[in-house]
């Protein structure tokens, strides 16, 4: 792990402790995004049948890769068959998928849009790259843990589930701010 953030952090910084300042720029108006992203939510229910997501795609990855190495301990585990399918289409053919492709895509035009697309890692001015990246690591892997717990992530449990009034969806989002604000204390130092 050592090794690996250390090559991670040479192609962005030339030293351990060098800080990258990210000018601000100003973004949109909040209320104006909310509004429009209740509108892609709306346009995917009434034209793909199905709200946004993110982990199912990240989960039909998993399952293709482990049935390539794997092949028969993924016909036996009930998580990964949900992800290949009956084999007679390619489990990459998943709305999640191509959503997930779409917002790589649709961000990186964004940011070059906005002139916000740069090399660096952003980071508190206490905290080395290394840290950072090992902070990113384990709580993208909580993340991830977590949505596979609570099934779904935050676009599938919140946005999607909230928007159909699932009462499981909504003890999902206040959850997160209950973790989010409980982590912020003990964590807000690297950042401020």
């Amino acid at each position: 792990m050592n090794g690996l953030t250390e090559k991670i952090s040479h192609i962005f910084e030339h030293g351990d402790h060098a800080h990258i300042h990210v000018k601000e720029k100003p973004f949109s108006n909040p209320y104006f995004v909310g509004i429009g992203l209740g509108l892609v939510l709306l346009a995917a229910f009434v034209i793909m049948g199905r709200g946004l997501g993110a982990s199912g795609a990240l989960s039909t990855a998993v399952a293709v890769s482990v049935n390539k190495i794997a092949p028969e301990h993924a016909a036996k585990n009930s998580f990964y068959t949900e992800y290949l399918g009956d084999k007679n289409s390619n489990p990459f053919k998943d709305w999640l998928v191509f959503q997930v492709i779409g917002v790589l895509f649709g961000g990186f035009i964004s940011g070059i849009l906005s002139h916000r697309v740069k090399k660096g890692i952003e980071k508190g001015p206490k905290i080395s790259t290394k840290m950072r990246l090992v902070y990113a690591f384990i709580g993208g892997g909580l993340l991830g843990w977590g949505a596979k717990l609570a099934r779904g992530c935050m676009s599938g449990q919140a946005l999607t589930g909230g928007a159909v009034l699932n009462f499981g969806s909504w003890i999902f989002m206040m959850m997160v701010f209950v973790g989010g604000y409980a982590a912020a204390y003990f964590l807000r130092r690297q950042w401020i």
